[in-house]
């Protein structure tokens, strides 16, 4: 994937999948760090699932072999010097947390997180997406 907003693209896509009504998608970056937050009501995922999700050999998905859009985010993480965790949320569906040192060479751009947002909530307008964007200067969008 060509920026981290098509990574946003394919996790929201998963959590729709994994029957979510309600995601979360926070991008906040603080000093050269980039952290997205993206949180779901989804059915979440087991112990094993959750310790092979970045495993692009394991999938859920019947008839797949690979589950690359996980590994695909991980992978960008730790190029860029950062990490992936992923938890189960205490209520029900999943927490994802990644983190980009974006002044690392192999940092990927953000992209254009608003047509990312516009195309998630026109696509599935049965899903309530709340986006909250905290730049650099402190603003929120």
């Amino acid at each position: 994937m060509e920026d981290i907003s098509l990574h946003i693209l394919d996790i929201a896509e998963n959590s729709l999948r994994a029957g979510a009504q309600n995601i979360i998608i926070r991008v906040i970056e603080h000093n050269n760090t980039l952290t997205l937050e993206i949180e779901d009501d989804g059915k979440g995922m087991k112990e094993e699932m959750l310790r092979n999700a970045t495993n692009p050999f394991f999938t859920t998905k019947h008839g797949k072999k690979f589950g690359l859009g996980l590994s695909l985010l991980s992978q960008a993480a730790q190029e860029a010097g950062g990490e992936v965790k992923i938890e189960n949320c205490k209520m029900h569906g999943i927490k994802i947390i990644a983190s980009f040192n974006m002044d690392n060479i192999d940092s990927k751009p953000l992209g254009d997180l608003n047509k990312t947002i516009r195309v998630l909530k026109a696509t599935h307008p049965e899903v309530n997406f709340m986006f909250e964007h905290i730049t650099k200067n402190g603003e929120t969008t």
